[in-house]
Parts: structure tokens; C-alpha cells; sequence
């Protein structure tokens, strides 16, 4: 136990895990500030409210922390620190200048690479080898604030969201708990972030996961990764419906027929593993879909079902471009 005085903002299994780490340490939270949950963002994370709540700590909710109620609210307090975890909103100067030592985030990217939101999503979306959680000071610009410290993960190739998400969280309240002790005590570093590298993204909705046969197959297989279950899934046009695609991969050395063959073609039907699709570059083993309003099913089974054989043209329908 430090002795200092916490308000946590906090969201999802990351902000209840670090949140669960402060309570095992003994630590005293004056009040957490969380998201309303939501049912139709599912079931399969962790609720801050619930933990808070639990433990006896006063929640809450505001649809903005910006609201002057808020402020009024959290300053009697007197905080010494305030830690921010997957939460979705930024914290306006009137917050921002209340702790008494720090106002500290966890994001889950090597900053000042991938600042912004969901960049467990955009760091497979967009092919990356590497990410990992930084803890840093806010600052009214979101993910800008100087770095205390940082902790590498690697991407592997079967890595989705999902298990990526996973290592995230352990890591990253990992790295919260050994460090906080030296920004209570002032030793720990202020790194300024480098600007020539700074990216941004932003949020994602469930139309971002649309896809087209004529994309690269290794863009399409981290499209599908990037946002396969719990995430809303990544979709090709199926006449004037959906075909979500919740496991693929590229396929190398394939020995069909890739010259001059359209993206969209179906070049085979591997029993028990999937269909194999022409893309714009190489070809794509499409291992389980689901069709809008029917039942996720393995590929093979789904093109029998559908009367489908090497040759056929899935539906290439034309769709907007992802921000990637």
C-alpha cells in the first residue's frame, strides 16, 4: 500500500484488471469513473462497474467527463493520482490539473505509434510484426503525454484481436504495477514522445471490416484477424447481402490456376479445411463464414450447401475502401 489517493477511469477486462491489481496492493480508490455497459458490445469482458462496485468504491457513469458535475464531484476528493485504462474519452484540463502527482494512461501501442482508438485492431489490420502497452502522463491531446514506460509484444501470425487483446492486458498491468511506485516517489523518467513518428487512427465501426477478393490475400487474412470474434467480423458482398469471413489465411505455393485468374474465383474445395479463393495477389483459404442472418459454418460445408465448384465467381460487388 502506497498510501496515496486514486480516481481510476476505467473500462473493459484492461481498466478491471488494472483496477483488480491497485485493490490486491491495498491501494485506496477514492472513486472510479466507467462506461455504462453496454449490452450490444456482447458479454465477453469484464466489468469495471461491477468490480468497483463489489469492492465498495463509488461509481460513476457521466456520458462525458467534461461535464462541470464531474469536476465537482471528483475535486473534494483530492486525488494524488488519476489512471485512465481503456477508457473512451479524453479528460479536459479542468480534470486533468485536479491529481496532486499525476494523471497516468495506459494505452495499448508502442507510442507515439498507433495514438488513437482501438489500435489492437489497426496493428493487425495493417499487417505489423510489433506492438505493445505505454505508460504516460495525459495531457489535453490524447496519447501525447510524456512516456514513463513502455513493454514490447510480438505479433505472431496466427495472433487475432482476440488473443492479441489478451497479452495486452497482461502485460500492460504488468508494466502499470511495477512502475507507478516511482512516479509516487518522482524517480520515475519523463520521455518526450519523438512527433516525427507520431500516427494517429481512428475508432473503428462494424462497416470498416468490408473487404474486396481483389485485395492482396495477405491484406485480406489480416482484415479478417484484425476483427474476427468477439469483433463485429469481416464481410464480402454476397449479392445484396453479407458473407463474413471469421478465419483465413493466406495460401503459399498454391499449384491452381493464378495467372490471369479474377479475384473472387473459387479455385477449390478442400474437405474438412475450407475453400481456396483467387485474391488480387495469391490466393486465400477461407476457413469458416457465415452468411447474414444464418449460422457460422465451416467454408467447405457452406460452398456444397451453396452448389459451389472450382471455377465459380463469389460475388466481388464493389464496397467503399477501409482506413488502413
Amino acid at each position: 500500500m502506497s498510501g496515496a489517493r486514486w480516481v481510476v477511469f476505467a473500462y473493459h477486462t484492461f481498466g478491471a484488471r488494472a483496477l483488480q491489481g491497485l485493490l490486491a496492493r491495498g491501494e485506496n480508490i477514492a472513486a472510479v469513473v466507467t462506461h455504462a455497459d453496454d449490452p450490444a458490445e456482447g458479454d465477453w469482458f469484464e466489468s469495471v462497474a461491477d468490480m468497483a462496485r463489489s469492492a465498495g468504491i463509488p461509481v460513476l457513469a457521466p456520458p462525458s467527463p467534461g461535464l462541470a458535475e464531474v469536476a465537482a464531484t471528483l475535486g473534494p476528493l483530492e486525488a494524488d493520482l488519476f489512471l485512465s485504462v481503456w477508457y473512451r474519452r479524453l479528460l479536459g484540463p479542468d480534470l486533468l490539473r485536479l491529481p496532486r502527482i499525476a494523471a497516468l494512461n495506459l494505452h495499448g501501442s508502442l507510442l507515439p505509434a498507433y495514438r488513437g482508438r482501438a489500435p489492437v485492431n489497426w496493428v493487425l489490420v495493417n499487417g505489423e510484426r510489433r506492438t505493445g502497452v505505454t505508460l504516460h502522463h495525459m495531457i489535453a491531446e490524447a496519447d501525447a503525454g510524456d512516456i514513463v514506460a513502455q513493454v514490447s509484444i510480438e505479433i505472431g501470425p496466427e495472433d487475432t484481436a482476440l488473443t492479441l487483446y489478451q497479452r495486452v492486458v497482461k502485460e500492460g498491468v504488468d508494466l502499470f504495477l511495477e512502475w507507478y511506485p516511482a512516479v509516487l516517489a518522482g524517480t520515475a523518467p519523463r520521455i518526450p514522445q519523438d512527433p516525427a513518428r507520431v500516427s494517429r487512427w481512428p475508432r473503428r465501426v462494424p462497416e470498416d471490416g468490408r473487404v474486396e477478393w481483389g485485395w492482396p490475400a495477405e491484406r485480406i487474412a489480416n482484415m479478417i484477424r484484425a476483427v474476427t470474434h468477439p469483433y463485429p467480423g469481416a464481410f464480402v458482398a454476397d449479392g445484396p447481402r453479407r458473407l463474413f469471413l471469421w478465419a483465413g489465411s493466406e495460401v503459399r505455393g498454391f499449384a491452381g490456376p493464378l495467372p490471369g485468374t479474377a479475384p473472387g474465383t473459387l479455385l477449390d474445395v478442400r474437405r474438412g479445411e475450407g475453400i481456396v479463393v483467387m485474391a488480387g495477389k495469391r490466393a486465400l483459404l477461407v476457413r469458416r463464414v457465415q452468411e447474414a442472418g444464418g449460422q457460422e459454418e465451416p467454408a467447405d460445408e457452406w460452398a456444397r450447401r451453396r452448389g459451389l465448384a472450382p471455377g465459380a465467381a463469389l460475388d466481388a460487388a464493389p464496397g467503399k475502401e477501409p482506413r488502413a
